[in-house]
């Protein structure tokens, strides 16, 4: 079936018997995109449901990824390949900045799925892109989509300077040994005595990471393994040695 030329003849999309999936995506793993990402899997599952030619084959996810490339983003990848095996006729996507945020990925992979007789319908975007005009609207909504990234990205780099210049540690708060408040790292009493335990065995030189594991749980009934270790002896906050903006 060529979608493409039943449409342009005349046809509803909403009259042809697809078999289609969705795509989801947030960027963070925090409880309110989790939420949104629930959010966005009951309407995709009653959208599908709702439209009675359609058959729902499935769903992908990513979760806690950035929109910003396609490497990291697992079951995108996954979507892609089983597009191209058949799998299903027509993908939908909340928005433009969802599926990409890179223009040049947005117009390759949609013309992409295109060639196996694939469309995909933005459906907060209004774009279809079985539609003849499809190309030039995704283009305008991922420049937009990019742009956006573009400025949330230094208006990040902005704040992460300006904390650092003020003194603020950046980067996890749980670094054994430490207590942060206020931006900075303040000794834990209780777990330091062990930081400098761990120091004192290691600068002996006849023990490796797990030994010292070994000794500083049966000594202090932790359970502290060799990587944890090897973290700890690493790390050049332990130093009194902190550099931001490095990556």
């Amino acid at each position: 079936m060529d979608i493409r030329e039943m449409v342009k003849n005349g046809v509803n999309i909403y009259e042809l018997p697809l078999r289609v999936v969705y795509y989801a995506r947030v960027s963070t793993l925090s409880e309110m995109q989790n939420t949104s990402i629930m959010n966005q899997v009951d309407y995709f599952y009653k959208y599908i449901r709702s439209i009675a030619k359609w058959k729902f084959v499935g769903g992908y996810i990513d979760e806690g990824i950035s929109g910003k490339g396609v490497v990291k983003r697992e079951e995108f990848k996954r979507m892609i390949e089983d597009g191209k095996s058949g799998k299903y006729d027509l993908i939908l996507t909340k928005s433009v900045s969802r599926f990409a945020r890179n223009t040049v990925d947005s117009i390759k992979y949609t013309n992409l799925l295109l060639k196996y007789g694939i469309g995909v319908i933005f459906v907060n975007d209004n774009i279809n892109t079985i539609y003849s005009d499809s190309e030039f609207r995704l283009t305008l909504m991922a420049s937009i989509a990019q742009d956006e990234l573009r400025k949330l990205s230094e208006s990040v780099k902005f704040g992460l300077s300006q904390s650092i210049n003020r003194g603020v540690v950046l980067g996890s708060n749980n670094i054994y040994g430490y207590n942060k408040s206020g931006g900075k790292l303040v000794i834990d009493e209780v777990e330091s005595i062990i930081v400098k335990d761990i120091y004192d065995i290691f600068i002996k030189g006849i023990y490796n990471y797990s030994k010292i594991s070994r000794i500083i749980n049966s000594k202090y009934n932790k359970h502290m393994d060799s990587c944890t270790i090897k973290r700890i002896l690493t790390n050049y906050k332990y130093k009194g040695y902190y550099c931001g903006k490095k990556s």
